[in-house]
């Protein structure tokens, strides 16, 4: 994946006046005081994202999908959800550095497609993020029951105090969003990073030896022999009913897209920050999922997370078998500040893909209000609505794990459809460009995976949408299959409904609009790097390292 500093034809430098202009009032153009500010830097950017992915999938979820196929199906798994995040990510880096826009993926939809798909695009996108924010909201509820039990301060009661926070902190600037999400997520990157040396000594030996179980029993040894106790477990059944969850901990990765419209420089910054997400959630999975594979056997029991216990987190368990007595009692904190950021970015992502539907006229007009700070106020507050859906679910009568597992499944199949919506979005977007005669050496940002990595995207969503619930059949269990496959009639029926009520047509590839909102500014103007090349050069070595991670 490589950026080509294209040059504009003389006939786009003439139309550089007008396009600027309506590509600002698209911009500061709102029902309210003002509209939404490109505020956010290239560190952000790449903190947004990473603090979307960084949460509960990696910190729990990934000691379940262990647990359920073995640590060999979970790489396999991760792995190949990984390349297809590589894949769409290109995508996604094309369109938004050519034109970033604010709710890219829906924008996107509507503009290449179909308006029709876009509606359909933008609100299961706002409905992913708003189910995975209750879903984050549960989980940090179980985290506190570490310190406080259930018994004397129910789950529903910190589902209250994190979602008035979370609110809090979308409802002040973007730039104070941006800057918060930043610290947040690094303290997570810093957590993996001394996960990952502190399990590496204990596979080689140097912490944690002769390890006594709660029982009395010595703990197996790490390395190899721990890693080949159950390789490959449950065939391929287990194989598939992971998936899923390897999808819920890549979901976040897009919102570089999403963040594009408030972000300066995207021509320069989307790209950068699209790289260094990839390579650095799929390190810290891969190496993650290794290093848990290594230490704990597949059928420890508290890996399973039967009772939503947060012992259930290999994080938590390396660190305890390695001796660290309180690394149990830190790795609890890192993984409620992991899911608080996880959730934070799911509040911005949904409430501006809300925003992007009010703006297009497919959600009420009131939801296109921004205050004079640059904030969408009521999409954040009716996101965080349905966030409350947490109260619910973290009631003792439900019962919290099986909560949890239930908004997963509906976060994770809803995330797939987003993703195989930036992968249409990008065909069409190519073809567009291709039948009005425009040269892709102009790009900004060329995907060079394309058509294959569009292509690989769409089918591999579809296979694990399709096939994920395939257990349900044998024997048949309702339970199972709606909770496999409830999402899909909706998300046909948002589409087909809004076709029928609107009369939309997917629009021609002539007809495609490629010029409204381009980023025309940075691609007409040189962007002078010398002063923040200097800061970088006489910061102090602990900037340096940060600068390194983020």
């Amino acid at each position: 994946m490589e950026s080509y500093e294209g040059q504009p034809t003389y006939s786009e430098k003439i139309e550089t006046t007008e396009v600027i202009e309506s590509h600002n009032n698209e911009l500061t153009t709102a029902s309210g005081e003002g509209g939404l500010q490109r505020n956010l830097q290239a560190r952000h950017l790449t903190m947004i994202s990473l603090g979307g992915t960084i949460g509960t999938g990696l910190f729990l979820a990934s000691g379940s999908s262990i647990s359920v196929a073995g640590p060999g199906y979970a790489l396999i798994a991760y792995g190949l959800i990984g390349t297809m995040v590589y894949c769409f990510m290109s995508s996604l880096g094309e369109m938004t550095t050519y034109m970033p826009i604010t709710g890219s993926i829906n924008a996107y939809g509507t503009r290449f497609v179909d308006p029709a798909f876009g509606f359909m695009l933008g609100w299961v996108y706002w409905f992913s993020w708003s189910i995975t924010l209750a879903a984050e909201l549960v989980a940090a509820g179980l985290i506190i029951s570490y310190w406080v039990p259930v018994e004397n301060c129910p789950g529903w009661v910190w589902a209250l105090v994190f979602i008035v926070v979370l609110t809090s902190l979308n409802l002040t600037t973007v730039k104070a969003y941006g800057e918060t999400e930043y610290w947040l997520s690094l303290i997570k990157v810093l957590a993996v990073a001394v996960f990952i040396i502190v399990g590496f000594l204990y596979i080689g030996g140097a912490v944690g030896k002769g390890f006594i179980e709660a029982d009395g029993s010595v703990a197996p040894q790490p390395g190899a022999a721990v890693f080949n106790m159950g390789p490959f477990h449950g065939g391929f059944a287990g194989l598939a009913s992971i998936f899923l969850n390897a999808g819920f901990s890549f979901q976040g990765a897009e919102l570089v897209g999403i963040a594009a419209g408030e972000t300066k420089n995207p021509r320069k910054n989307v790209p950068r920050a699209i790289r260094q997400v990839f390579w650095r959630i799929l390190l810290f999975y891969i190496l993650t999922i290794t290093i848990i594979g290594l230490c704990i056997p597949y059928n420890d029991p508290i890996l399973g997370n039967a009772d939503g216990n947060i012992e259930s987190s290999p994080f938590t368990r390396v660190f305890v078998r390695a001796g660290i007595k309180i690394g149990g009692d830190i790795m609890n904190a890192v993984i409620l500040v992991a899911i608080l950021s996880a959730g934070n970015s799911g509040l911005y992502a949904s409430s501006r893909a809300l925003h992007t539907l009010s703006k297009e006229g497919s959600a009420p007009k009131f939801f296109g209000y921004v205050n004079r700070w640059g904030v969408p106020v009521y999409c954040v507050l009716a996101t965080s609505l349905v966030g409350c859906l947490a109260f619910i679910v973290s009631l003792p009568q439900i019962g919290q794990g099986e909560a949890y597992n239930w908004l997963l499944s509906l976060s994770s199949t809803t995330g797939f459809v987003a993703w195989v919506g930036i992968a249409v979005n990008h065909i069409r977007f190519r073809m567009a460009y291709k039948a009005q005669g425009r040269n892709i050496k102009d790009l900004p940002f060329i995907s060079h995976l394309y058509p294959f990595g569009p292509i690989y995207t769409i089918l591999i969503c579809a296979i694990i949408l399709l096939g994920q619930g395939y257990t349900a059949f044998s024997p048949f269990s309702i339970k199972a299959f709606l909770s496999a496959y409830i999402t899909l009639p909706f998300v046909v029926l948002l589409y087909l409904g809004n076709k029928f009520w609107c009369k939309t047509k997917i629009l021609k590839l002539v007809d495609v609009d490629l010029d409204t909102g381009r980023s025309f500014i940075d691609i007409t103007m040189n962007v002078d790097d010398t002063a923040s090349q200097a800061e970088k050069k006489n910061s102090s070595w602990w900037k340096k390292i940060v600068h390194i991670l983020a």
